[in-house]
């Protein structure tokens, strides 16, 4: 099994044994690249270098990769009237495999804190939106994270 991400169409597909399953996404709002601060999604090769958030409630709001304890609400998002970068639910936390393009130095993806994560149901799929990360809705990454683990395969295509 593996996941490969289509920038252009914003389209995660999961690969498995029985056929395909895709998901609607949102990518880097900055577009595509692999540098430090770029607030842009990474192209290529990745692993999933850890599945966080196993057993916490649907909109369980992560932050430095540990539940706070929040869940997301409406009202919880009108008290940070300041712009919050909503990470919800699971989060697939992943690692570039090609050195000088996703991993070491400016340019590594894990270094980066680029995840697969869930986002409010409210923030849109379908176009690039995010800070970078690949969001998707929650009941999405609720689907996808039970059939993934440690070391598969991740690779996000432009096209």
């Amino acid at each position: 099994m593996h996941i490969t991400i289509h920038i252009a169409s914003q389209e995660l597909v999961l690969h498995t044994p029985e056929g395909k399953c895709v998901y609607s996404i949102s990518s880097g709002a900055n577009g595509i690249g692999q540098q430090n601060g770029s607030y842009q999604t990474p192209l290529g090769k990745h692993i999933i270098r850890a599945c966080i958030g196993e057993g916490l409630p649907e909109n369980a709001v992560l932050v430095g990769r540990r539940f706070t304890g929040e869940v997301y609400s409406p009202e919880l998002r009108a008290q940070h009237a300041e712009r919050r970068d909503w990470i919800l639910t699971r989060i697939l936390w992943l690692s570039g495999l090609e050195p000088g393009f996703n991993r070491h130095g400016s340019v590594d993806t894990m270094r980066r804190y680029i995840y697969i994560h869930g986002s409010p149901d409210t923030a849109e799929m379908g176009k690039p939106g995010s800070r970078g990360c690949i969001r998707m809705h929650n009941r999405d990454i609720l689907d996808l994270f039970p059939q993934t683990s440690p070391g598969m395969r991740v690779t996000i295509l432009e096209d």
